[in-house]
């Protein structure tokens, strides 16, 4: 599968990416508001399970929660208390979600806060007693906050599309985009969470990933599930055995760019070709 030519282009297109400048019309521009790691884990991660559909929409739709949720995320959702600020979010809706998933979502927060410290201290915790399978400790991640969830009543179908399990087969895009965002240490991403190797991660799937997958072969499948983004995972593994990962913001935004499209008319060369300027 490794094919020396192309191995140039990526890291080419990675090296002349310009990621500052794309940061405002991607979900990670949220957490980067704040400087104290506290806020960017809890913005990070209420960013990253409300970045589905049209950038646009739902980067509004966040802007009135940060907004309701007042300078500190952190520590909004240390504090937080159903019955006293669950009403804030009172009237807001996006898509599949409203006002009252957004409060279940916080009061799950809280109660790994109080309990771990951290979402950071507590992932990571995971993935040691997981032997470092980062599926099993994330499957265990979402199990845990739902579970905190639902005696306030997270049992709703909004509230668990914002927690997809990997157990599921989906893909679970978004949880794979914060881990991203946590492990990382370079480029725009983060790197808070120091006890996990980047190699570990899995590439957060969606149509556009997908799409420019199945262009440059790395992936045959149709189905944009979790086995699709362990194959296209294990593939840029063999471009970068340390990261990954690293690939996958600069790829993602040729698609969202449609710079970089499935079309019979232009080859996963061709095309790569022109999004690094060959």
């Amino acid at each position: 599968m490794y094919d020396p030519a192309l191995k140039e282009r990526l890291d080419r297109l990675y090296e002349t990416f310009d990621f500052e400048g794309h940061i405002a019309a991607d979900p990670i521009e949220f957490p980067h508001r704040y400087t104290r790691e506290g806020d960017m884990e809890v913005a990070g991660f209420i960013s990253a399970l409300f970045a589905y559909g049209r950038v646009g929409q739902f980067k509004a739709f966040l802007e009135r929660v940060f907004s309701a949720a007042g300078e500190s995320p952190h520590e909004f959702a240390l504090s937080f208390r159903m019955e006293r600020d669950g009403r804030v979010f009172s009237g807001l809706r996006y898509r599949f979600n409203s006002g009252a998933d957004v409060a279940l979502l916080f009061h799950a927060v809280h109660t790994v806060l109080v309990e771990h410290g951290s979402l950071g201290s507590f992932f990571m915790s995971l993935f040691r007693e997981c032997r470092g399978d980062l599926k099993v400790a994330l499957t265990r991640f979402v199990e845990t906050l739902r579970m905190a969830a639902m005696p306030a009543g997270g049992t709703g179908r909004g509230f668990l599309h914002l927690l997809p399990s990997p157990l599921g087969g989906g893909a679970c895009k978004r949880l794979n985009l914060f881990l991203r965002w946590m492990v990382r240490d370079r480029d725009i991403d983060f790197g808070l969470w120091k006890g996990i190797p980047a190699d570990r991660l899995v590439i957060p799937l969606d149509t556009h990933i997908a799409r420019i997958a199945r262009c440059l072969g790395f992936t045959s499948r149709r189905s944009t599930g979790w086995k699709m983004a362990e194959e296209i995972t294990g593939v840029l593994r063999e471009y970068d055995p340390e990261d990954p990962l690293k690939y996958d913001f600069a790829l993602c935004h040729q698609g969202i760019s449609g710079i970089c499209r499935e079309d019979r008319s232009l080859c996963a060369a061709c095309t790569l070709s022109a999004a690094v300027g060959s």
